[in-house]
C-alpha cells in the first residue's frame, strides 16, 4: 500500500546532524552567540544602572541621604504608567504575561515587536516591579536569532528558525542563572523539547550558550560592571539529611504550593481588571506595590529594596545575614514580597524565576530554627518548593535550588527533591486560581510572541 499523503515524512536526526546545512547552523549559532550576549549584557547593565541612579544616587543628590520609605511610591506609579503605555501602543504587547507561568512556544518576536519587549521589560525591571529579566531575555535572544536567519536566508525552513531562535535564547540567558547549562535546561524543559527536536536544538543552543558565557566573563573584566549572574558568595554549611529534615521537606513543599497558589490567584484575579483600563489599573497596581514596600521599611526598619525588584541582588545579602532577621521580620518580608510579586505578575512584563527563589529562601530561613532543620536545607527546600509552585518545572526547580548552594547542594538534594515533588503534585491538584476570564488570547503563557488581541487593550 502506498503511504497516505497526509503522513509526515520521517526525518533521521543523525542524517540532519551530518548535513552541511546543520554544520553551517552550528557555525552561525557560535557567531550569533557573541552579539546576542553583548546585547543581553548591555540590557542587564542598563537595568542595574537605572536602578542604582533612581533608588540610590538620586535621593542622595536630592535629599542628601538614603532614600526615605516613601521614595519608591512615585517611581512605581511611573513604572506602571510607562509599562502600560508600552504594552498598549507598541507592537507585540510587550511580550508575554508572566502571570501564566514560565512557558515557551509560538513564533519568535519580530524586529518591531522587540522594541516593545525591551521597553516594557526595562521600565518594569528598572523602576521596582517584582519580576526578573529571564523572560524578556529569552524573547529578545529568540527574536534576534530568528531575525539573523531571515537576513541570511529569507526562505529558511521552519526547523532552521526554531534551531536559531532557540540558540539565541540560550545565548541571551547563558550565565544569568549562574550556569549556562542550567539556563539551557530551563528553556528545554519549559518548551517540552524532546526526541529528535532535542537532539537537533540542544547542540547549537549549548554552543551559543557557551560562547555567551565567555562573552559575559570578558565583558565583566573589561567593563567592571559585574557578571549579573545569580550566585551566593556565602553559603551556609550543609548538614547530612535526617528523617526529621525529610519530614519538614514534605511540609515545606505543601507550604510552597499553597503560597504559590495564593500569588497566582492574586495575579490571575486581577487580569480582567487590568484589561478594563490597562493604563489606569497598571499605574494603580504600581502604587500598591510602592505602598507595600514603604510599609515594610516603616515596620521592619529594613530597606524597601528587599521587597522591590527581582530579588537577584538581594538574595545573597539575605542569606549571608540570615541570623540578623527575627522571625516576625521574615514573615513580614515574605508577605510583602509575595503580595508585590502577585501584583507585578498581573500587569507588568518580566520573568517569574528570581522572585520565587527569593521568597523561597526567606521561607527556608524562617523555618531553619525548627527542630531537626538547618539553614542550608531550609533554603534549598524553600527555593525548590516555590520554584516548583510558580514555574511548574520540577527538574529545573531542583537544579536551581541545589546548584545555587554549590558543593553543599549535593548534601541537601534529597530534601530538595522531596519538597519539589510535593509542591509540584499539590500545585497540579489544586484548582486553577483566578477566574477563567482572566486568560486573554495574547497572554496564553508563551515567552515567545503570540499575536495581539483586543482583549489586551483597553
Amino acid at each position: 500500500m502506498s503511504q497516505p499523503a497526509a503522513s509526515a515524512p520521517s526525518i533521521d536526526p543523525v542524517a540532519v546532524i551530518r548535513s552541511r546545512a546543520y554544520l553551517a547552523a552550528l557555525v552561525l549559532a557560535a557567531v550569533l552567540g557573541v552579539p546576542i550576549s553583548i546585547i543581553a549584557y548591555g540590557f542587564l547593565a542598563l537595568v542595574a544602572a537605572v536602578q542604582r541612579f533612581v533608588f540610590t544616587g538620586l535621593p542622595d543628590q536630592v535629599l542628601g541621604g538614603p532614600a526615605p520609605a516613601w521614595w519608591p511610591v512615585p517611581w512605581l506609579v511611573l513604572c506602571g504608567l510607562l509599562t502600560a503605555l508600552t504594552i498598549r501602543y507598541l507592537p507585540g504587547t510587550g511580550g508575554h504575561s508572566p502571570a501564566f507561568g514560565f512557558k515557551t512556544g509560538g513564533s519568535p518576536p519580530s524586529g518591531r515587536e522587540l522594541v516593545g519587549i525591551v521597553l516594557a521589560a526595562l521600565t518594569t525591571l528598572s523602576l521596582g516591579a517584582v519580576l526578573g529579566p529571564e523572560g524578556p531575555l529569552i524573547a529578545i535572544g529568540g527574536g534576534l536569532g530568528a531575525l539573523a536567519v531571515h537576513l541570511v536566508k529569507k526562505d529558511a525552513p521552519p526547523m532552521a528558525l526554531t534551531i536559531m531562535a532557540s540558540a539565541g535564547s540560550f545565548a541571551a540567558i547563558s550565565t544569568l542563572l549562574g550556569s549556562p547549562v542550567l539556563g539551557a535546561f530551563l528553556i528545554m524543559e519549559a518548551a517540552g523539547i524532546g526526541g529528535m527536536t532535542l537532539s537537533l536544538v540542544a547542540l547549537p543552543g549549548l554552543l551559543a550558550s557557551g560562547v555567551g558565557a565567555l562573552v559575559f566573563v570578558g565583558l565583566d573584566g573589561w567593563t567592571g560592571l559585574g557578571t549579573f549572574s545569580l550566585a551566593l558568595p556565602v553559603v551556609p554549611p550543609a548538614v547530612a539529611p535526617t528523617l526529621a529534615s525529610l519530614g519538614w521537606a514534605v511540609i515545606m513543599g505543601a507550604v510552597g504550593a499553597l503560597l504559590g497558589w495564593l500569588i497566582r490567584w492574586v495575579a490571575l484575579s486581577l487580569r480582567p481588571v487590568v484589561h478594563l483600563n490597562r493604563v489606569l489599573v497598571t499605574s494603580a497596581l504600581g502604587l500598591l506595590i510602592g505602598l507595600t514596600a514603604m510599609a515594610y521599611q516603616l515596620i521592619s526598619g529594613h530597606s524597601f529594596t528587599q521587597v522591590l525588584f527581582s530579588g537577584q541582588d538581594g538574595l545573597p545579602e539575605l542569606v549571608e545575614h540570615a541570623a540578623d532577621y527575627p522571625l516576625a521580620v521574615l514573615v513580614l518580608l515574605i508577605a510583602c514580597k509575595a503580595l508585590a510579586y502577585g501584583l507585578s505578575l498581573s500587569a507588568f512584563r518580566g520573568g517569574p524565576v528570581f522572585p520565587s527563589m527569593f521568597i523561597g529562601a526567606a521561607l527556608g530561613i524562617a523555618a531553619s530554627g525548627l527542630p531537626g532543620m538547618n539553614l542550608a536545607a531550609g533554603i534549598g527546600m524553600g527555593m525548590g518548593a516555590m520554584c516548583a509552585a510558580m514555574l511548574r518545572l520540577p527538574l529545573t526547580s531542583t537544579l536551581l535550588a541545589t546548584l545555587l548552594l554549590g558543593v553543599d547542594g549535593v548534601a541537601v538534594t534529597p530534601q530538595v527533591v522531596v519538597a519539589v515533588a510535593v509542591a509540584f503534585v499539590i500545585t497540579n491538584v489544586l484548582p486553577v486560581p483566578g477566574p477563567r476570564a482572566s486568560v486573554a488570547p495574547d497572554d496564553a503563557g508563551s515567552v515567545q510572541h503570540r499575536a495581539p488581541s483586543e482583549a489586551d487593550h483597553d
